[in-house]
């Protein structure tokens, strides 16, 4: 088994910065591709930002120049650092992995979620 936990959410005033962690852990063969999503209410999960293993990173439209997406393969961890919060930057951000539990058995893995509230 492989659990993601994340961690870093919170309730910030428009402008500030916060930094999201999350860590995998369990029967962890490799990692390849980490990412964050997020959800508002009554609204679809959204990607946020996705990274390689490699670190080629890849960002959604709405958080380009403002969010960085990085990560520590030793530590199995990635992060991702909020900057220039709006209020409709408000959801649930949820981490993601691709993980290869032996050679060949890749799944699909989910945080739990923590939630982000941007507001005065």
């Amino acid at each position: 088994q492989v659990q993601l936990v994340e961690s870093g959410g919170g309730l910030v005033q428009p402008g500030g910065s916060l930094r999201l962690s999350c860590a995998a852990s369990g029967s962890i063969f490799s990692i390849n591709v980490m990412a964050w999503y997020r959800q508002a209410p009554g609204k679809e999960r959204e990607l946020v930002a996705v990274i390689t293993t490699s670190g080629r990173t890849h960002y959604g439209d709405s958080v380009k120049g403002r969010f960085t997406i990085s990560r520590d393969n030793a530590k199995n961890t990635v992060y991702l650092q909020m900057n220039s919060l709006k209020p409709e930057d408000t959801a649930v951000y949820y981490c993601n992995a691709d993980v290869y539990i032996s050679n060949y058995d890749r799944y699909d893995y989910w945080g739990q979620g923590t939630q982000v509230t941007v507001s005065s």
